[in-house]
């Protein structure tokens, strides 16, 4: 009986949690169903609106440049920050040599800094030497910040990796290049791909950096803020479920298409 109680009370606490999770996204999109200006419910008229100006109205062109921004400096994120940060992670779990401690500390120190004067120091280093920031710098901002994250997640990966096989492919005659190829990166894999999704999504939704480094592009994060808080209609919460979306979309595939490579891995 007493394990029966404690599931039940388990069970009643995920849902708790769970609700407050997704509890706000459920306002958003009950907020794009609106047909007013103003924040109110329940709606007087439920409408889709909202969506068909978004999507096939005078909304459309702004929707489609700011995902086509948004997801551009989003995919170069991952790109560059999984290139670096997978020897980054070799040298940061694997290797042992004088400096190792140092290094450590210097990958992880953007992690600790707020965002917000992160962003304003990259803004002011731009504009010392000459760089007129666009969508281009934001990739290098958000890669200052992104970069250290996904390291870390690949490198979580290489803790439980045993060097041993590198080893036996040595003697077997393969060379470094192979080892690497055939070995390591295969026992990386699902480091790589939950540091890429994940430098995916923190890419897509960032706000801080992207507010001082984008310059005249503009972001979904940026203009979901700058709308809500000057010019707020019914269109900013269509927009945002439509992004939120697009990005289940984007991980659901990547997930979908590792799970079917699952039998070639193996």
């Amino acid at each position: 009986m007493g394990a029966r109680a404690g599931r039940a009370v388990a069970a009643v606490w995920l849902g708790v949690v769970v609700t407050l999770i997704y509890l706000p996204m459920l306002s958003v999109l009950l907020a794009s169903l609106a047909n007013t200006r103003y924040m109110r419910f329940p709606h007087r008229v439920w409408t889709l609106d909202a969506y068909r100006e978004a999507l096939f109205g005078v909304g459309q062109a702004d929707t489609l440049r700011l995902h086509q921004t948004s997801l551009a400096i989003a995919l170069a994120v991952v790109v560059l920050a999984v290139a670096i940060a997978v020897f980054g992670a070799l040298a940061f779990a694997r290797a042992r040599w004088r400096g190792r401690g140092l290094f450590r500390t210097l990958v992880m120190l953007p992690i600790f800094f707020p965002q917000p004067v992160l962003g304003l120091a990259l803004l002011l280093a731009l504009t010392a030497a000459g760089i007129t920031p666009d969508w281009r710098t934001a990739v290098f901002a958000h890669l200052v910040w992104i970069a250290p994250i996904v390291t870390l997640v690949i490198s979580i990966r290489l803790y439980g990796y045993d060097a041993a096989q590198e080893e036996a492919a040595f003697d077997l005659g393969a060379t470094r290049l192979q080892v690497f190829r055939e070995v390591t990166l295969p026992a990386l894999a699902p480091g790589i791909v939950s540091g890429a999704l994940f430098g995916f999504l923190l890419s897509w939704s960032n706000l801080p950096l992207s507010v001082f480094t984008t310059g005249a592009d503009t972001t979904l994060p940026e203009w979901l803020f700058s709308r809500t808080a000057t010019n707020y209609s019914p269109l900013v919460p269509a927009v945002a479920v439509i992004a939120t979306a697009a990005s289940a979309v984007i991980v659901a595939a990547v997930a979908v298409i590792w799970r079917l490579a699952g039998p070639r891995r193996g």
